[in-house]
């Protein structure tokens, strides 16, 4: 299977491309929030704050990095578990996000805003956080610093490994490779 590669942000065009199971690169910018930092994005467009980053065609990724090593952007870096950012990530992508990357599986409604506002759940791949940190070239927090670990962090990532879960067609490789091996 070919790899593709791709930019952010994230036009509906490359979107609309993308189906689940294809191999992605991402490089460009990318965002690190994981549920305490979703739950202040919420509460900060509920109350009409400006966010600290516009979330248009952005792509969150849901990491808690460690501290990095002398000499380098970030420490390791593996995805945490989608299913803690469930309750706020249909708010955030009404209001623009475009891409998540995580792993394990996302909720109904979830799935139901992505298809509605177009946007599309990467998995990256757990147990190799620190091979996943060396496709981080830099890393700077912009927001929650007293959060530690959960800031908000703005990542210039470079061909950055992911799998498509969810696409916008109602794709949904999970779903898909469970009924590839199921009994009937």
């Amino acid at each position: 299977m070919s790899v593709k590669k791709m930019t952010t942000p994230l036009t509906e065009d490359v979107i609309a491309s993308l189906k689940a199971g294809d191999r992605i690169e991402i490089s460009g910018v990318l965002y690190t929030a994981r549920d305490a930092a979703h739950k202040r994005l919420v509460q900060m467009i509920k109350d009409g704050d400006k966010l600290p980053f516009d979330l248009r065609g952005q792509v969150i990724y849901f990491v808690g990095p460690t501290p990095a090593r002398p000499g380098m952007p970030i420490g390791s870096a593996g995805p945490t578990t989608s299913g803690r950012m469930d309750p706020y990530s249909p708010y955030l992508i009404e209001h623009g996000l475009k891409g998540m990357i995580g792993k394990g599986g996302r909720g109904k409604e979830v799935i139901e805003a992505m298809h509605k506002h177009k946007c599309v759940y990467f998995a990256a791949i757990g147990g190799v956080a620190a091979l996943l940190s060396k496709r981080i070239k830099k890393a700077e927090i912009i927001a929650f610093d007293d959060l530690g670990t959960e800031a908000v962090r703005r990542i210039e990532v470079e061909d950055f490994p992911v799998i498509v879960i969810n696409d916008v067609h109602g794709g949904d490789l999970y779903k898909e490779g469970m009924s590839k091996y199921s009994i009937s």
